[in-house]
């Protein structure tokens, strides 16, 4: 490379005098130095879709630096016995995805659950059961503990050199001209082609560079319930709607399994301070038989928020997952978006010269905002369509799940979309 540009530069001296010839070496020494540095990204948030597309960029060849508040032990995370209450349903879309990132081999070593029979059902009324067996696959996906999906991607960095710089400040500012983007952090400043915000649902970077939002809170919350199941492994996730909000099953590993319970909030409120043994009387007095007997291991309780940026982009920094969109966990697609986020900007940007090309960067908005505003909105259609017993909507619900349960193509159709995310 040194040879190169003595080359050019002794070129360079020899016809300065003729200025077409300036201009054209000019060009020439000017690209040669921005294919030293046009491949430098930083992702600023290292959960499971940030650490991904951190993977991502780096499988390509490309440098790239993530900027984390809390730096995580993986290997004691991995080898650890205490279960993360937060759990994903991870579809065969992502998957594959984390096979392809070296993930997926460490979790099958850990603790996940695959998931072979997903049913919708109300209290007393029909119900809508999809199964792996329907459209001849081994199951629809697995239920995985966060910790263990991010845990597992860490692992990644050593071999891809991606360096986690821990930054416990916050972004004070973001600077851009045509070529390069700055990150300042108090004093400390980051320079780089291109910045992926991947800091969640209240991103700093997106405030930061006043890209507005569009969304809601919806009026209830949430509760998570860790419990431990005596009973042999379960396959089938289950929802059932009531007129408060719906109630989950989540499967994990055996023993344990994760209930979802959607209610007011005030209502929710009140179970914060409860004891283990409370919550479980609680949960017998609303939830469906469970497959034997449980303890309550833990709970938490959390705000539910519509929220879609109105750009994807901004010049040189670009929103992937939750600081894009937030969307009802009703079905458990938000990681499951956010992955599909980290394809469609690495495909974007692959074998390209300049990484932070803003028209790439809008490529990828593009295809992604379509797409995640229809699976918010059928998420929205599902959670207001079931949450309410107003006469004529409980009619038409129930000849929906009749129809749809008894229509092998529709049913396969939708089964095939949630656990891929494609329409085709």
């Amino acid at each position: 490379m040194q040879s190169q540009f003595n080359s050019l530069i002794v070129i360079y001296s020899r016809t300065k005098a003729a200025s077409y010839g300036t201009i054209k070496i000019d060009s020439r020494i000017n690209k040669m130095m921005k294919n030293m540095t046009q491949n430098k990204a930083i992702v600023v948030g290292g959960g499971m879709v940030g650490a991904a597309m951190a993977i991502r960029l780096a499988q390509q060849g490309k440098s790239v630096r993530i900027i984390e508040k809390h730096i995580i032990d993986a290997d004691n995370i991995l080898a650890s016995d205490t279960v993360d209450i937060r759990v994903s349903a991870i579809n065969r879309f992502s998957e594959n995805l984390l096979d392809e990132l070296g993930a997926m081999p460490i979790l099958r070593q850990t603790r996940l659950a695959p998931y072979k029979q997903l049913e919708a059902f109300e209290r007393g009324g029909d119900n809508l059961l999809f199964d792996c067996a329907d459209i001849n696959t081994s199951h629809l996906g697995h239920l995985i503990e966060n910790s263990l999906i991010q845990a597992s991607l860490w692992k990644q960095f050593t071999h891809y050199n991606i360096e986690v710089i821990e930054q416990s400040a916050s972004v004070s500012a973001i600077e851009q001209n045509i070529d390069s983007i700055t990150l300042a952090y108090g004093d400390t400043r980051y320079n780089a082609d291109l910045v992926i915000a991947a800091d969640g649902g209240q991103s700093q970077l997106r405030a930061k560079a006043n890209i507005g939002v569009t969304g809601w809170q919806y009026q209830q919350h949430c509760m998570g319930v860790l419990i431990k199941l005596n009973a042999p492994q379960q396959v089938k996730t289950w929802q059932q709607f009531t007129p408060t909000g719906p109630l989950a099953f989540l499967p994990m590993q055996a023993p344990y399994a994760n209930l979802i319970w959607y209610d007011d909030a005030n209502t929710l409120q009140h179970f914060k301070g409860l004891a283990p043994e409370q919550i479980k009387t609680h949960i017998l007095n609303k939830f469906p038989t469970l497959a034997g007997d449980f303890d309550v291991q833990s709970h938490a309780i959390f705000p539910l928020t519509r929220q879609h940026a109105n750009n994807y982009s901004q010049g040189r920094l670009v929103l992937v997952g939750d600081a894009a969109h937030t969307i009802n966990p009703l079905a458990g697609q938000g990681v499951n978006l956010g992955f599909q986020d980290v394809v469609a900007l690495a495909q974007a940007l692959d074998g390209v010269d300049d990484i932070g090309c803003p028209l790439k960067l809008k490529e990828y908005e593009r295809s992604r905002r379509k797409a995640n505003l229809l699976m918010m909105s059928m998420m929205d259609a599902c959670y207001f369509g079931f949450s309410n017993q107003i006469t004529p909507l409980k009619w038409a619900r129930s000849q929906f799940l009749k129809m749809a349960n008894n229509t092998g193509p529709l049913k396969n159709w939708v089964l095939k979309y949630a656990i891929s995310g494609e329409l085709g």
